[in-house]
């Protein structure tokens, strides 16, 4: 059964993720750093240990081929694509062999120009707009991952 996988501490769309769980019946595991006040059927929660990697480590043990990882970071996406899950960003944007190792090359670049001093501001804030498209994509990547398991 295919199950969506939560990087929770940061994530802006945990309760949009339940939506789509819940409409499809899907078990919910939130990994975080912390306790979220979630209180779900269908939502398990893992508290890792504190430390930086902890809670993408246990993210990136339980993916199994089919699964739907939310996280917004790149690397622990590109370690559940090689498991066979399908990752994607709190935006919607599934990460995708086809263009994992550009992303990787990009989030390389840019730290190196935040340490410099070149880049100084963050990703955008988050829109209605992003939510809307969060949930599109969610649909998207749980129908595909539910066929792949048939």
């Amino acid at each position: 059964m295919t199950t969506i996988l939560i990087d929770g501490d940061a994530c802006p769309v945990k309760d949009e993720a339940i939506r789509v769980a819940e409409r499809h019946q899907l078990p919910v595991l939130i990994v975080a750093n912390r306790w979220h006040r979630i209180d779900h059927y269908l939502v398990s929660q893992v508290v890792a240990q504190q430390g930086a990697d902890a809670a993408d480590d246990i993210i990136a043990d339980k993916a199994q081929a089919g699964d739907v990882v939310v996280t917004a970071d790149i690397p622990l996406a590109q370690r559940c694509l090689a498991k066979g899950a399908r990752p994607i960003d709190p935006r919607g944007r599934p990460f995708e062999e086809a263009n994992i190792g550009m992303q990787m090359a990009m989030r390389d670049l840019m730290k190196t120009l935040r340490e410099t001093g070149e880049v100084t501001g963050g990703p955008a804030g988050f829109t209605k707009q992003d939510r809307s498209r969060f949930l599109d994509g969610l649909e998207k990547a749980v129908q595909a991952a539910r066929r792949s398991k048939v």
